[in-house]
């Protein structure tokens, strides 16, 4: 009897994702230095960041 194909796949598990959530964002507009804490307060219509 064969395990079903869904079973004991690790690749899925580490795939990268398209899309980061607001902190993820907020953590790499920090690295970039484009965002300063106190003096950006808005976590809407965040620019656009890069997923390398």
């Amino acid at each position: 009897m064969s395990r079903h194909r869904s079973y004991g796949k690790s690749s899925k598990a580490a795939k990268k994702r398209n899309v980061l959530k607001r902190y993820e964002r907020i953590e790499v507009l920090r690295e970039q230095g484009r965002w300063k804490d106190g003096v950006n307060k808005r976590v809407t219509n965040l620019p656009k960041t890069r997923v390398a």
